[in-house]
């Protein structure tokens, strides 16, 4: 077994939180890893404790943008432009409000810092990182 308590050669089925953040290239994290099913590339979390953790995170990027941009709480499923907003602006964000200095945001290495900088991602200075959300581009199409 490696340090995630998975056996060598076992699926994880424990998919990137910010899967799409990732893909984008919009951050980066340390314990993703990447494998290709097909066509298609998948990314997974090492940790289960970090994936809860992003979990976490992104339920209350979700909740706390959601008058940003105008979501109502009946829509369950979110369209792509917007669900990348909420990913790489939450992320962007985020840095901006926890580790400004750094370049590129690293998912893991952001929210441990959130954590020990408040004390619980509830406490996160939200009005601040959903400036993120709100001003987050995506690419525009040709």
């Amino acid at each position: 077994m490696d340090d995630s308590g998975t056996p060598p050669g076992a699926i994880n089925f424990l998919p990137c939180v910010f899967e799409r953040a990732l893909q984008a290239q919009c951050a980066a994290c340390e314990l993703a890893r990447h494998d290709a099913d097909g066509e298609r590339e998948r990314i997974a979390c090492s940790s289960p404790l970090a994936r809860a953790a992003c979990g976490t995170l992104y339920g209350l990027l979700r909740a706390k943008s959601a008058f940003a941009l105008g979501i109502t709480e009946s829509r369950r499923v979110l369209p792509h432009a917007m669900v990348m907003k909420i990913q790489c602006g939450g992320l962007f964000g985020l840095k901006q409000a926890i580790a400004p200095a750094t370049h590129a945001p690293d998912v893991h290495s952001l929210v441990r810092a959130a954590t020990e900088s408040h004390g619980s991602l509830d406490a996160l200075p939200f009005s601040e990182i959903i400036k993120g959300v709100a001003a987050w581009k995506g690419c525009k199409r040709k």
